[in-house]
């Protein structure tokens, strides 16, 4: 689609949102950024972006609805509001913002999705990619907006996507070079509704690919497996618990690569990332840049100095005897449950949150004796008291504030324990982001 001299409409002021219109504007676009939420202000938003750009708060009139060619929605923004379905019935094309990096960008295109591990996979790849690549960028959901590096690609350049399901609802003819899903769990019901939405929104990942190109799936999860079936591109899958005929699997400690011939990769005691959830990252990383036709050496030399990625399972410091872990990033149960898997210590956890209608059943049951004491605070602490209660967990504690919740953990623990920030929960509410949160906790514990 021809852009320039052409009425584009950006949806959403946040990053993404910022990053496409600048985009837009380079491409000679007539950019229009609009935000529902009026009580912006429209200065700063048009001084974040430069240029001539008109800027709209609160309602969108049916005449500049109209005028559009394209609207580019954030990923932040649901796709069901009304004005997205007013703009929608008057078949005005609805881009994201991937969409719209992957049609004026160019290079090949590496992505990941899935509910966790995806940051610590995205990270160990774009690592192992720019060991081998020049041109290579980082770019997606772990961070860096992919519109705003898109004009700077060349076709020798490799582009490594974390792409979350909302950023997946928006694509149209995206199509990785090399895809991977690394699980499902549930997450994001309040922007869903549905797990099955959820999930359809995440395999949009591999809609577009061909034979030519490579999906990479987890064997271990029934959903990710079943989908295995159903892609038009090549399969690779990764596994933890059994040895596959083709894929890459972990055997007495080793990582094996098979496509043909057995290829180790190496051991996990030469990794610095710890727990089955990260030999499964590795796994997924090393498939996706064996798939591309990496070098093994380069991937190997690269996965043994790879120290993961911050605010998950994050080592802070140890302070009289206890030790410190930031895992900010756990923000729904399931990637809370490889949190307290990894302790090795009697655990105070700070838990709680944004509500996400998260269920907080199988993380409860996962403290396994591990978790000395819960400290909650929050919009979810009552509803996870009463959980943990259920689940015969009584050691609770309320904090009203961040702050006070560190305090308590600060002043409970005993030489030998371990402090966990893994909340379970998304950080809206009290915090940006949840790496916000996390950069908090690291001050306040430094501060201790």
């Amino acid at each position: 689609m021809e852009l320039s001299g052409k009425k584009v409409l950006v949806f959403g002021s946040g990053i993404s949102g910022i990053a496409a219109s600048k985009m837009l504007q380079t491409i000679g676009a007539d950019v229009i950024l609009y935000d529902g939420n009026e009580k912006l202000d429209a200065e700063k938003i048009q001084e974040q972006i430069g240029g001539a750009v008109t800027v709209i708060l609160g309602e969108l009139s049916e005449t500049i609805m109209d005028s559009l060619a394209l609207m580019v929605i954030s990923p932040g923004v649901p796709t069901d509001l009304p004005v997205v379905n007013r703009i929608r019935e008057k078949q005005i094309p609805i881009w994201g913002e991937i969409e719209l990096a992957y049609v004026y960008g160019k290079g090949d295109v590496l992505a990941i999705t899935g509910t966790n591990g995806k940051t610590t996979t995205t990270a160990l790849l774009g690592e192992i990619m720019k060991n081998y690549k020049e041109s290579t960028y980082v770019v997606g959901n772990i961070g860096n907006p992919y519109t705003s590096v898109a004009l700077e690609m060349t076709d020798d350049t490799v582009v490594v996507a974390e792409m979350s399901s909302f950023q997946l609802e928006t694509i149209d003819t995206f199509r990785p070079k090399v895809s991977a899903i690394l699980n499902f769990t549930p997450d994001h019901l309040n922007r869903h509704h549905t797990m099955e939405a959820y999930m359809e929104a995440k395999k949009n990942i591999a809609r577009n690919q061909t034979a030519e190109n490579t999906c990479v799936l987890n064997y271990e999860d029934p959903e990710t497996r079943a989908f295995g079936e159903k892609v038009k591109a090549s399969v690779l899958y990764f596994s933890s618990q059994r040895k596959l005929k083709k894929g890459i699997y972990l055997e007495n400690g080793n990582i094996i690569y098979n496509v043909g011939t057995e290829e180790l990769i190496c051991n996990v005691d030469e990794l610095q990332l710890l727990g089955t959830h990260n030999y499964e990252n590795v796994m997924a990383a090393v498939a996706m840049a064996a798939a591309y036709g990496t070098p093994l050496d380069v991937i190997r030399d690269t996965i043994k100095v790879f120290g993961g990625v911050e605010h998950r399972i994050e080592f802070v410091t140890e302070k009289n005897g206890v030790a410190y872990y930031n895992d900010s990033k756990g923000t729904n149960p399931d990637a809370a449950i490889k949190g307290i898997q990894a302790m090795n210590r009697p655990t105070w956890l700070i838990g709680g949150g944004y509500d996400k209608d998260s269920a907080y059943d199988e993380w409860i049951e996962a403290f396994d004796g591990k978790v000395k004491k819960l400290v909650l605070l929050g919009a979810t602490r009552e509803k996870i008291a009463e959980t943990a209660k259920a689940h015969g967990f009584m050691d609770i504690v309320m904090a009203d504030t961040f702050d006070e919740a560190v305090d308590i953990c600060a002043r409970g623990a005993v030489p030998g324990d371990a402090v966990l920030l893994s909340p379970a929960c998304a950080s809206w509410g009290m915090f940006k982001n949840f790496e916000e949160r996390g950069d908090k906790f690291k001050e306040l514990v430094q501060n201790l």
